[in-house]
């Protein structure tokens, strides 16, 4: 009988983001084919404390997990290489073929995690370190995107150190009214404020301080919200576009996760042959632009006069019942189960290939 290939989801994570990443790791969980993989929990609680196994799963599933005093992790990851995870008080040491990181946000998605496993030798699924770091920052997104000539939205950034010198009335002058203020660095619009009067802005500018360091201020573009999802390394491909209609004034954190009809899902998106084919080209371009691999969602503004605008990128999409990565591969007939199996590969394809680089030079 052949092997089953070990895979680690890794889940959790101390980003605003925890709880999602745990909606996400039982649906992956639950596509895996089990003739094929053999899943092993590893969990992240809010402290940073991993855990594993028993652990792992009462966090996954919401129980309370306690950690006694002078408690020795269950979890650490060897930086000598070789794929090894030492788990206390079980077998020795134990091999992971691969890590599936479902840690949305902070500490997960920004190229941190990746940074560890690639020193710890583990193939893990999804974008490397400099795509990670890139599509979690979306002020260099979009730079780096209008450098490549695909189009964005106005926008302006600005430090922490440089709150006191951030004016409404400059702000209106470049952008209009009414205009976003969100963290640079966070996703599912975590501390994003819509503005339309300058009483909103002194509240809006500090929460989202409280999320980032550096701020982005964002114009309004009127249009359809369109997604698109992207899967592949050297030779990616991008799935039928969904349209997403928020409920609410727009797509909040609320409109997602907490309201239940908070947003219609639109699966594929209502749009002729000529401007699916055209969103994919650009979805397919911006992964490129942004040095993805694995997997990314691309979010799109698409204008009355027929515009597209790429909104931002999300290297590690939600799998949540509700998301629209994996929806819009069912809909573009990949199944859960084929496409979590085909993500997989291309992580383990990927350090196959880094495997025989040279690591050093002989004159």
């Amino acid at each position: 009988m052949k092997k089953k290939i070990r895979v680690g989801i890794l889940f959790g994570g101390k980003s605003t983001e925890h709880e999602i990443s745990l909606l996400s790791a039982k649906n992956i969980i639950a596509a895996l084919d089990r003739n094929k993989y053999e899943p092993v929990f590893i969990g992240i609680d809010k402290t940073g404390q991993w855990l594993l196994l028993d652990q792992a799963k009462c966090l996954l599933s919401g129980g309370r997990v306690t950690i006694p005093k002078n408690h020795t992790p269950h979890v650490t990851m060897s930086p000598q290489g070789g794929g090894k995870i030492d788990m206390v008080n079980k077998k020795p040491e134990n091999r992971i073929d691969v890590i599936f990181p479902v840690l949305h946000g902070t500490f997960g998605e920004d190229g941190a995690i990746q940074g560890l496993l690639k020193i710890a030798d583990i193939p893990f699924v999804g974008a490397g370190i400099l795509g990670s770091a890139v599509g979690m920052d979306k002020d260099i997104t979009k730079r780096l995107l209008r450098d490549a000539h695909i189009a964005v939205g106005k926008f302006l950034v600005y430090k922490k150190y440089e709150m006191g010198h951030i004016a409404f009335d400059t702000i209106q002058k470049r952008l209009g009214l009414p205009f976003f203020i969100k963290p640079a660095n966070q996703g599912s619009s975590v501390g994003v404020s819509k503005i339309h009067k300058q009483k909103e802005f002194a509240s809006a500018v500090k929460k989202a301080f409280t999320y980032d360091t550096k701020i982005m201020v964002e114009e309004n573009i009127r249009g359809r919200e369109i997604e698109c999802s992207v899967m592949g390394n050297e030779q990616p491909v991008a799935s039928l576009p969904g349209e997403i209609i928020p409920k609410h004034e727009f797509y909040s954190y609320d409109a997602k996760y907490i309201d239940p009809n908070g947003a219609i899902l639109k699966i594929p998106a209502d749009l002729p042959k000529v401007m699916i084919k055209k969103i994919q080209r650009i979805a397919v371009q911006t992964y490129k632009t942004l040095s993805c691999e694995g997997m990314a969602r691309v979010d799109f503004f698409l204008t009355k006069d027929n515009k597209i605008f790429v909104n931002e990128l999300n290297t590690i999409p939600g799998f949540t019942q509700i998301s629209m990565y994996p929806k819009l591969w069912e809909a573009s007939g990949v199944s859960p189960t084929q496409l979590i199996d085909t993500l997989i590969r291309l992580a383990i394809d990927r350090f196959d290939k880094e495997q025989k680089l040279k690591t050093s030079f002989v004159g």
